[in-house]
This record gives C-alpha cells, structure tokens and sequence, in this order.
C-alpha cells in the first residue's frame, strides 16, 4: 500500500500553481520590465529559503470522471523564508492572475499571512502589485450582488504595526486596498517608472473627472516618494529594491522582544574626524552638509535614509554605533535653513514613532531654528502637526541623545530632547540657542527703543552687539545651562560610550508599547 500516487498528483499541482497565469501574461509582465511574484521572492530570499504556504489554493474544474481538467492558481503567492538568513513572512501579489484583483481571490492567504506574522513574532514584507486583493467590479457579475464595504482583519493590520517590523513595496501599479496597506507599514518603497500607487486609477479618475490622465502622472514615484511622502523611498530598479528592502529590515529585530542586532564593525570607535573641528560655518548664515557629519560620526558606510526627498529639513535614518543599531535625526540647512516646516513634522512624528517601538537609540543632530514662519507655513498647519511630532519625541522611552551643534531656538528648539527625563545631550562650540534668534528677537524686544532712535538701523545693529556677548554657549554652561561642550573630534567616542549603556538598558524595556505607530 502507498500514497505515491497522490504525492505525484501533489506535484503536478505544485507545478501548476507555479505556471501562475501562464506564459502569455507571464510574457507580458516581463514586457513592462517586472519580475513575477515568484521571481521576486526567490531574487528576495536567501537561495533555497522559501516555503511556499497554501500553494494548492485556486480554482479548480474537473471533468465527468472527477480528474483535474483545468486549475487557475490564487494570485496571492505567501510562505516563510530568510533573509540574511533571519525568518520572514513573505506575501506577494501574482498580477498575472486578475491583475491581483479580488475576484481572483482564494480564501484569505494575506490575512493569514498577517496572523503568521504576528503570532509566530516574524517581519512581514508585502511585494503589492495591483489592487492587493481589493475590489473589482467583475465581482459583481460572479457573484451577483454587490456587497458594503467592510475591513475584515484590520485589527490584525494595525496589531503588527506595533509588533513587528512591517515593509511593504509598491512593485506596479497599485490602487485601492493595496494601496492603504502600502502606506501601513513601517517602510515603503516604489520603483522609478514602473509602479504607481493611487486610491483610484487612471480608467476611474477619468470617468469621475472626464479627462484623461497618464498613470504616473497621477501616482508615479516622482509625486509619491518626492511629493506626497505617502511612500519613502524611491528606488531605480526591482533588484534594488531587493536590496533595500534587506539593509532596512538589517538595522530591526525581529519583533519588539528583542533588542536590535549587532553587527561586527571594524570602524575604529575611537576614530576622531579633524574635518568636524571646521565643519560648522562661523557665519551663521552659510550653510553645510549635514549628511558629512553623519557619516563622520557613525560607522562606516552605515547610513540608510529614509523618505530624503519628503520634509526634508529635517534627515532621518539609521545607522551603527560600534555595530549597534541607532536612529539619526537631523536638521538640513539646505532647506528652510532646517527650520521644521509641517511635513517635516510628521517625517519626524513617524521616525520617531518607528524607533521607539522596535527600541532603537535616537541621536539628534540639532541645528534647528524653530518652527518654519510665514503665511504657507500657517496654512500647511505647521504648528499643529508641529505639536503631534513633540509629543512623539516625548512619549518616546527609548534612550535619547542630543548633540547640538549649531543652533536650537523657540518650541521646535525645545523638542531637541525630553526635558521632564534625564535629557541626555552635548553641545559643539558653535552651538547657539534661545527663545528666539538675537538678530529678529531684537525688533520685537526693543521696537520702541528702535523706532524712537534717529538711525534706527544702528541702533538695532547696536543692540545686536550689545546682546552678542551673551550668546556665547561657555555662559550657558556657567550656569549649568547645558551639561557638556566637546570638542567636535570627540562626538563618536562619546556616543560609543553610550550606545554601550544604551544596549545595556534596552532588555528591561523590550515588549510592545501602549500605543502603536502612527502610518
């Protein structure tokens, strides 16, 4: 007695499964320069890692003597795998099949891809291409009613938010429900000129509006990731999108139990940078590179940005510290003068929000003038959006350094760290702070002294000098005002003493948090 037999027929169905939906539409997605969902998994995962889950799913007719006839797969392909040899939940849509539309859609593969994720603690990453299993309405005609709309496993969505690290990537254009989970993530990525990603396509929009409009126009990764910021990252190719899927999910642990991986690092910790001695301009109207100091302090070639081209007065990414997984944050003069305007307050909120539920160290780099002024900066809601990222940095328990290194002024200036905590911070010889800067706080504190004088101009320029001798950070310090002033050189070897005492408090805080982040 044996069941070869139905192993054999197993394989066959396996086999098919794999044909997805067939050579001509398997023809046609290699003609519009993508992968299929099953190329992309295998260029994804380490070589041989992937186990596929409900591979036999699909739809299946028989003839009069109840042999297989005919089998159309699910266009959902789901299993585990490993990446950088670290357990994963990989779920992707097969566009071959229905364009990954609902009415193709066998069983929930997704949702329980979602409950694996959660309850067995692993790192979910959605390949979305299509609708991601949202609606059509040749589902009208199959089914013969039409249905109101509901999201059933929502709960789950948003339970992984604050239990595992969730990537997504925007792999063709995805319009619908498979855009909302594009954006419910921790990380999101589109590739140039081959996806899109928008509530309602092209065919749609024209009927709503009565003209038509080219795809990426309306949803390319030139307006979402350089734009909207409703994705990150933008990237050039499918395979590099492979490969920053795999240096983000590096910096993560694997669930919110565990404490961020440590790599080995042959960056000497001690190493002083000569170039942060002059790095920062005398005139504090000249601008500079703030990326070269983020290079300059942390390991080796161990910044990956995130969202460069959204809000970007301030940069945000991760790094290493002595191989030990850190958060950046920094002011970018080169836009606003790193004043932080309303999307750069919700890049922050969010960053902010990532790092402290997967317990990342944050290191900020503050050259902040306040909150972004004027009319567009009122009408953007800057001040409210401003309040919600402050109140990120101080929900946020995770160890906390501040390095100032040029100016910190207003509420904004305020938000360098949280001072109801220890407030951990150090400030360069060029830093500069208060409530407002001495060269406009001036007219607003003395405007009647300045008005009543015969040359207005001198007097306020005589002011300025006067208020001058106070600005100097070593009267601060006089006062206790501010902890510590460095030398520039020394900023990576202190920060590689606390990353040390940092990792060392991190497993008395592990767990998930009361709330979970923001998308």
């Amino acid at each position: 007695m044996s069941w070869q037999d139905e192993v054999d027929e197993l394989r066959r169905r396996e086999k098919l499964a794999a044909a997805m939906g067939g050579e001509e539409r398997i023809a046609r997605q290699h003609d519009n320069g993508r992968f299929t969902v099953r190329e992309r998994i295998d260029a994804l995962a380490d070589s041989g890692s992937f186990h596929e889950i409900g591979a036999l799913a699909g739809k299946a007719s028989y003839d009069d003597e109840g042999q297989l006839e005919n089998f159309t797969p699910s266009n959902f392909v789901l299993g585990t795998a490993r990446i950088n040899g670290r357990r994963v939940v990989i779920g992707g849509d097969d566009f071959t099949v229905r364009g990954g539309a609902a009415d193709a859609k066998i069983g929930d593969k997704s949702g329980y891809g979602e409950r694996y994720a959660l309850e067995m603690r692993l790192p979910l990453v959605r390949l979305i291409d299509g609708s991601g299993g949202g609606g059509s309405v040749k589902t009208l005609e199959m089914v013969g009613h039409s249905y109101v709309p509901a999201l059933h496993g929502f709960e789950t969505t948003m339970q992984l938010m604050g239990h595992i690290p969730v990537v997504c990537a925007c792999m063709g254009s995805v319009a619908g429900l498979g855009a909302v989970r594009t954006t419910i993530s921790h990380f999101s990525l589109m590739i140039k000129d081959t996806s899109q990603l928008f509530v309602a396509g092209p065919p749609v929009v024209e009927r709503g509006f009565g003209k038509p409009i080219e795809k990426d126009d309306l949803g390319g990764s030139a307006i979402h990731a350089n734009g909207s910021g409703a994705v990150d990252n933008e990237v050039e190719t499918e395979q590099e999108a492979f490969v920053t899927i795999t240096q983000f999910l590096s910096y993560l642990p694997q669930n919110v139990w565990q404490v961020p991986p440590r790599i080995e690092n042959s960056d000497p910790i001690e190493r002083r940078d000569e170039s942060l001695l002059s790095v920062i301009p005398r005139d504090r109207r000249q601008m500079y590179q703030i990326r070269d100091i983020i290079n300059s302090i942390v390991d080796l070639d161990s910044f990956f940005e995130i969202n460069p081209n959204y809000g970007e007065s301030l940069a945000v990414g991760l790094a290493r510290l002595n191989g030990y997984a850190v958060g950046i944050m920094a002011n970018d003069t080169h836009h606003h003068g790193g004043a932080v305007n309303a999307t750069a307050s919700e890049k922050m909120m969010r960053f902010v929000d990532l790092c402290d539920t997967f317990h990342l160290p944050v290191l900020n780099l503050v050259d902040n003038p306040g909150f972004l002024i004027g009319r567009k900066a009122e009408e953007e809601g800057t001040v409210r959006l401003g309040s919600r990222a402050l109140m990120a940095c101080y929900q946020a328990s995770i160890p906390w350094v501040s390095v100032i290194v040029r100016r910190c002024y207003g509420v904004a200036g305020a938000g360098h760290g949280n001072a109801d905590r220890l407030n951990l911070r150090y400030a360069w010889p060029s830093a500069d702070w208060g409530s407002l800067p001495i060269e406009g706080g001036v007219q607003a504190a003395y405007r009647r002294d300045i008005e009543s004088a015969d040359d207005p101009a001198a007097r306020r320029r005589e002011l300025e000098d006067m208020l001058e001798q106070y600005r100097s950070p070593l009267r601060t310090a006089e006062a206790f005002g501010i902890e510590e002033i460095i030398d520039p050189r020394d900023t990576r070897p202190l920060l590689g003493e606390w990353i040390e005492q940092a990792y060392e408090l991190l497993p008395s805080q592990l767990g998930p948090k009361s709330r979970t982040p923001r998308p």
